[in-house]
């Protein structure tokens, strides 16, 4: 059953959800924001202080060996990846031998698979095509890279679930898994600050450039907030979970979440942790909790109100009050709550949630950071220029052609889309053609630029080197 909607005056209040990996240059987490992220795993996961540190620490080295190796295996012969606790490392499977001699040297464990993990992604996106004739037994499925297969969970004997997907015509790559789940929305909640619609409350998800993201179906465009005061100004729900609310002016907006023991913990970024890695929420109606994420590409029936696709499945609980909140791993940001099936009462539990980059990408906004986040206008300027681009694409800012500067120092931060890898030239016209004077080339989506030149016109070059979405550009000139 869908959680009932409370009204402002009957709402449990909740906390954004946290779970972050606190290092030497984390950006200004206090012990005591440390200690409640490691109890919680304590609690949840089994884990002593020591262990929980460890994992955190591997976990975030196994968000970049992944990048790495997405870089290395083409999608036909990579069956995905996955954190494996048990080992302290990152597992990668192959179909061919000669991928797994591709990525020696990266620190990760490799294993030969059959399928391919766009294989697995296509038969899902087959059973997805076929959800208009999906029995009611069946409330999810999801593309689960551990088994190197498609997880279709049913209630009962399952009968019904195997005609169901023989009728789509899959035929091979599926495991059927009995459940006790009973998929709901997750309502009632608020996240680092509680904001209410005309009806209900729920949870600030994470601070952007101008408001904030949430669950879609907490409002619809056009809907006003207050506490914080402001309008949604995109909103989905089903098919996804996802909203942008735009606050009005006089809220502060910062780049953290209220971690309830109190203080604040930093958000660091957006990049995705691999499966298998720790994830913990927060919620006013139950605390902090943990689990691992089971799947990034899950499908979730919420019966009449609808189906959510494409979600990151994990095995932290939740119960009602924990809607439109966050989910981190390592300190980046993960997803805001779609739903919930169990309780943390004890048993097993589920919960789900919209991945943040593609509300970032959706809505053309930017994660704000590190406390406070993005990079103050001192530091990158004041000119703001967003776009968006696919896989070797190019894009000139500004859209005129150029701008012409005195002799000075030029600035530019890009913050390109989670997982790609965005490119920053700043350029010169020589009197006869463009030429680079300065760049920011690393492998990473984001990028910094700084040149002291002279007097002349100037452009700045936005390149996808891989990857494709949103960007923005802040830059200043002399």
């Amino acid at each position: 059953m869908p959680f009932a909607l409370s009204r402002p005056g009957r709402v449990v209040v909740a906390a954004v959800v946290l779970a972050a990996s606190f290092t030497a240059g984390a950006a200004q987490a206090e012990p005591t924001q440390e200690q409640a992220v490691l109890a919680a795993m304590e609690r949840d996961l089994g884990l002593d202080a020591a262990a929980a540190r460890a994992r955190l620490t591997a976990e975030r080295t196994a968000m970049g060996a992944e990048r790495a190796v997405r870089s290395r295996v083409g999608p036909g012969k990579l069956g995905g990846a996955w954190f494996d606790a048990a080992r302290g490392a990152l597992v990668v499977a192959v179909t061919d031998p000669a991928a797994a001699a591709a990525v020696r040297g990266l620190g990760v464990e490799t294993t030969l698979v059959a399928l391919s993990q766009s294989t697995l992604d296509s038969t899902k996106a087959r059973l997805d095509a076929e959800v208009a004739t999906k029995p009611a037994a069946v409330p999810g499925w999801y593309v689960d890279v551990t088994t190197n297969s498609v997880v279709v969970k049913h209630r009962g004997p399952g009968e019904a679930a195997r005609a169901w997907v023989r009728g789509a015509g899959v035929t091979g790559g599926v495991r059927f898994e009995q459940t006790w789940e009973q998929p709901r929305l997750a309502i009632d909640v608020v996240g680092g600050n509680r904001y209410w619609t005309s009806q209900y409350g729920c949870s600030v998800g994470f601070a952007v450039q101008g408001g904030f993201i949430t669950a879609g179906h907490c409002g619809k465009v056009g809907e006003t907030t207050t506490q914080p005061s402001g309008r949604f100004a995109g909103s989905s729900f089903p098919v996804d979970d996802m909203a942008f609310v735009r606050t009005d002016a006089g809220n502060t907006l910062i780049g953290a979440v209220n971690n309830y023991s109190g203080g604040r913990v930093a958000v660091e970024g957006s990049r995705e942790a691999p499966v298998g890695s720790s994830i913990c929420r927060s919620g006013g109606t139950t605390g902090w909790h943990c689990g691992t994420i089971r799947s990034r590409n899950a499908t979730v029936d919420y019966g009449s109100q609808g189906k959510v696709y494409e979600a990151i499945e994990t095995t932290a609980c939740g119960e009602p009050g924990d809607s439109g909140g966050s989910a981190i791993s390592g300190g980046q940001a993960q997803g805001v709550t779609s739903g919930a099936a169990g309780d943390c009462r004890g048993g097993a539990a589920t919960t789900w949630y919209q991945p943040v980059p593609e509300i970032l990408t959706r809505y053309g906004v930017t994660l704000l950071t590190t406390d406070g986040g993005g990079d103050p206008p001192g530091e990158c300027g004041a000119d703001r220029y967003s776009g968006s681009l696919s896989a070797r694409q190019s894009a000139v800012q500004p859209t005129s052609g150029y701008y012409q500067a005195a002799a000075g120092t030029h600035r530019g931060c890009l913050t390109g889309p989670s997982g790609a890898d965005f490119d920053l030239y700043l350029e010169r016209w020589t009197g006869s053609g463009w030429a680079a004077a300065a760049s920011g080339t690393s492998a990473a989506a984001d990028e910094k630029v700084e040149y002291s030149g002279q007097a002349g016109y100037y452009r700045w070059r936005v390149h996808a080197y891989s990857g494709t979405g949103a960007y923005t550009l802040l830059a200043a000139k002399p």
